[in-house]
């Protein structure tokens, strides 16, 4: 390796060519680090105390031994292709300035010959400085040359060069301090020697700091940084490029590393963080014997997964009905279950998995997660949920399997009923649910074939928000009006749609069901509830007076109708029974087998204790051991071994982690404990009991809470 301190300019001006190999990650830059660039450089043309501003390095490999080479930019890239779009824009500004006005060494043709292109090129294809990657190439090139844009432009190039365009007009009189500033600009030129440097190492050590690379550019890098440069090309042109076209510019940036996440997934059974993609791609690559063939079968793996999320996550399926199913669970943005539908979806491609088993599957991914939503149970457990679910999967009855794995999920995992989902739904403040337009549209178009476009009409209270009813609706709802309206106003039988939002305004349920208004030419438009052709509102025509009973009555109506959409699994008990998980940790053990809990002092502390850890969560078991009993939810979060003064406590945390002001936990790291945990504590009678169950719900907190995603 060899580095030294130059100026870009001189850098730019001394390079026959920069190439930014297939490999690394389109131009990517933002206003914000424009701006962040263009003010650096203003500052330091105005100060004359700033003798030079560095703005990092330019790591590169020779493409072969020769001086004249073109250089394989590894590092840089953004700012070098930053820098020339910025001097375009000052080229072309400069191309309406009179000579005495243009800055010395700095007319339109001496930007262009000396930092933008070699004017006596060998061959023609050496006349650019920088040539970019396959994505950006055509428009940068088409910049330099003042030509349009291609169709499929990039959107970076061509809004920064607007942006550049306006901040130098914007300064049109400062120009000298902009041409100034340009020439204190300093990098550090690193060249890599092929043989004896790694080219990957420094890449990522380089980019350690700055605009931080996606995972995807990492993962692009490592797969094809190392292959000769035929079968880059290959690679690229055949899988990578199409995979990028195929979810268009701004999708690949902004979705592209949650596929490799889920893609992962799929792989290896487990949802990676999401700073941890990389790592895992390369254990997962570097757990085989690499070469060529396997980095061609991994690429063209990837890609075959790319098109699968792009059709479920993207929107980009083309059967009418999956489409509509996807569609649906997009709006739930519950993404964490993607890894299942990844390898249904493969599984439907390779014809294991009907489409209609599919859209069935589908749909019962969408009730579980909507009518978990609606029942207030925790997200956290979600991500586990879906990445494990393959592990019950079985194929030759694909679909009863998936069914049967919905069906069997423990309590905190577990698949609402249809009594339980009814309860709540008709009680559930829905106006304010964060799926507002999701559940109202399902419930308006179920079993529809001309479907109603719902974001054309607003939703309605039909007893109106106002906190001061009219008399009219206070003599309705009785002299506990203001409690019904708190109780009920948000509520699933007091919700609808309407056209006509401001017409109903707050006036009295009758008014509401028979309106009628003029309407051009004096004609009577009728807009009541009796005559809309809406679903939710029938029925409201044959309502003589909106009482709290017909609240309650609408609700239950749409809550039955609510399980029809939102649908639950249904297995005969037999066949549910196969797939019963076996109780394997059945010791037969119980009270008995602990002597201390069985009198005295001690009996009456565990008594209490178990109580009141059972009361934290329906989730939570209680497992009799040999020498403990276990309290678990996930797993294990505190364990109690009776002893013959105290309960000692095990909870499943590391010590750091504890916050105990008190000073009662002890520190049980690496030492031999009966139990599961860092921390220790006694519990020795009851006036103890409060603060001690305040720190087994922090275990317990902490299990349940344990997701590094935000669902």
């Amino acid at each position: 390796m060899k580095a030294q301190a130059t100026q870009l300019l001189k850098f730019l001006q001394t390079s026959l060519q920069l190439n930014i190999p297939i490999y690394q990650r389109t131009y990517s830059w933002e206003i914000k680090e424009c701006q962040q660039l263009w003010d650096d450089i203003i500052r330091a043309g105005k100060s004359d105390k700033i003798e030079v501003h560095f703005i990092g390095s330019v790591v590169y490999i020779m493409s072969n031994e020769s001086a004249t080479a073109p250089l394989l930019i590894i590092d840089g890239q953004q700012r070098l292709t930053t820098i020339s779009i910025l001097l375009e824009a000052l080229a072309r500004e400069l191309e309406n300035y009179s000579e005495e006005k243009i800055p010395k060494g700095f007319s339109s043709s001496q930007i262009r010959g000396k930092y933008l292109t070699n004017p006596y090129p060998d061959d023609p294809s050496e006349k650019y400085k920088l040539i970019l990657t396959q994505t950006d190439k055509d428009t940068w090139l088409s910049l330099l040359k003042n030509q349009d844009f291609p169709h499929n432009k990039s959107l970076k190039i061509s809004t920064n060069f607007d942006f550049f365009t306006q901040k130098i007009r914007g300064i049109n009189n400062n120009l000298h301090q902009l041409c100034k500033g340009l020439k204190k600009l300093m990098v550090v030129d690193i060249a890599l020697d092929r043989k004896s440097d790694n080219p990957q190492l420094i890449f990522e050590s380089m980019n350690s700091t700055g605009r931080e690379l996606s995972q995807a550019d990492l993962i692009r890098n490592f797969i094809l940084m190392g292959l000769e440069p035929e079968q880059q090309t290959s690679l690229y042109e055949n899988y990578w490029r199409r995979m990028e076209l195929e979810f268009g510019q701004e999708a690949y940036s902004s979705y592209f590393d949650s596929f490799m996440r889920y893609y992962l997934t799929v792989k290896l059974g487990e949802l990676p963080k999401k700073t941890d993609v990389y790592v895992t791609f390369k254990k997962l690559i570097n757990s085989k014997t690499i070469d060529s063939n396997i980095i061609n079968k991994t690429v063209e793996d990837l890609y075959r997964f790319s098109k699968y999320y792009c059709a479920i996550a993207l929107g980009r399926e083309t059967d009418k009905d999956l489409k509509s199913a996807f569609r649906d669970l997009r709006e739930l943005k519950v993404d964490v279950c993607y890894p299942l539908l990844l390898e249904l979806y493969a599984d439907y491609q390779n014809k294991i998995l009907s489409k209609n088993e599919l859209l069935e599957a589908t749909r019962l991914i969408e009730s579980y997660v909507f009518r978990r939503a609606i029942c207030s149970i925790p997200t956290n457990s979600l991500n586990k949920t879906f990445a494990n679910f393959h592990k019950f999967l079985k194929k030759d009855r694909y679909l009863e399997s998936i069914k049967a794995r919905f069906l069997t999920l423990p309590s905190y995992r577990r698949f609402p009923n249809n009594e339980e989902f009814k309860r709540e739904l008709k009680i559930r403040d829905l106006y304010n649910f964060r799926n507002r337009s999701y559940w109202l549209r399902r419930l308006e178009n179920h079993n529809k074939k001309e479907l109603v476009v719902v974001d054309e009409y607003t939703i309605e209270h039909i007893m109106p928000q106002n906190k001061k009813l009219s008399d009219e609706w206070q003599k309705v709802l009785g002299e506990n009006w203001q409690a019904i309206q708190a109780k009920w106003l948000h509520t699933l039988g007091n919700l609808t749609l309407t056209a006509y939002n401001s017409e109903y305004s707050d006036r009295p349920f009758p008014e509401k069901r028979d309106l009628t208004i003029e309407v051009d030419g004096g004609t009577a438009k009728e807009i009541g509830f009796k005559y809309s052709p809406l679903s939710l509102n029938q029925g409201l025509g044959q309502i003589e007076e909106w009482t709290e009973d017909e609240i309650k009555h609408r609700a239950e109506k749409l809550s039955q109708k609510a399980i029809e959409v939102w649908v639950a699994p249904k297995l005969e008990q037999d066949v549910l029974d196969v797939y019963q998980e076996k109780d394997t940790n059945n010791t037969n053990y119980s009270v008995n087998d602990h002597p201390h809990l069985l009198s005295g002092n001690i009996k009456k502390l565990f008594t209490e204790f178990r109580k009141q850890v059972l009361d934290l969560d329906p989730c939570i078991t209680e497992e009799f051991l040999k020498l403990y009993v276990a309290y678990k939810a996930e797993t294990n979060f505190v364990d109690v071994v009776p002893q013959a003064k105290r309960l000692r406590l095990s909870l499943n945390m590391k010590f750091p982690e504890i916050n105990d002001p008190k000073g009662l936990c002890k520190d049980v790291t690496n030492l031999g404990r009966w139990g599961n945990g860092d921390v220790e504590v006694g519990l020795e009678n009851l006036e103890q009991l409060p603060y001690v169950i305040g720190l087994v719900r922090q275990s317990f907190e902490k299990q349940m809470n344990n997701s590094d995603d935000e669902i």
